[in-house]
């Protein structure tokens, strides 16, 4: 039985969109899986906001149901490379999306 978001994707990853931007995507393994992950009513920018401690007003979410891709767009909280960047290629950012719980298991 799945019980996060993780669980539902073949790879949730993140990566730098520029120095100011991080974008994650959730690749869905399934229809199921998509439609899970892509409802508004558990997944969207004040979601996003807790989980990374930004903005909902600056959280980006682009549902793409015919390659069942969820992608999620933020600033980030210090630019890359600058003194307070823990990870220069977002590449660690992705974890607490993939462990989020899902609906009903949490």
């Amino acid at each position: 039985m799945a019980r996060t978001v993780g669980d539902l994707a073949l790879e949730v990853r993140s990566k730098n969109a520029g120095p100011f931007w991080v974008t994650m995507e959730v690749f869905a393994r399934d229809d199921a899986g998509y439609a899970v992950v892509a409802d508004p009513g558990f997944l969207d920018e004040s979601v996003i906001a807790r989980l990374y401690g930004v903005a909902a007003s600056g959280v980006q979410i682009f549902r793409l149901p015919e390659l069942r891709v969820v992608k999620i767009s933020f600033p980030r909280p210090v630019s890359q490379g600058s003194l307070r960047d823990r990870d220069m290629h977002a590449g660690q950012h992705h974890v607490p999306l993939a462990l989020l719980p899902l609906p009903g298991t949490a």
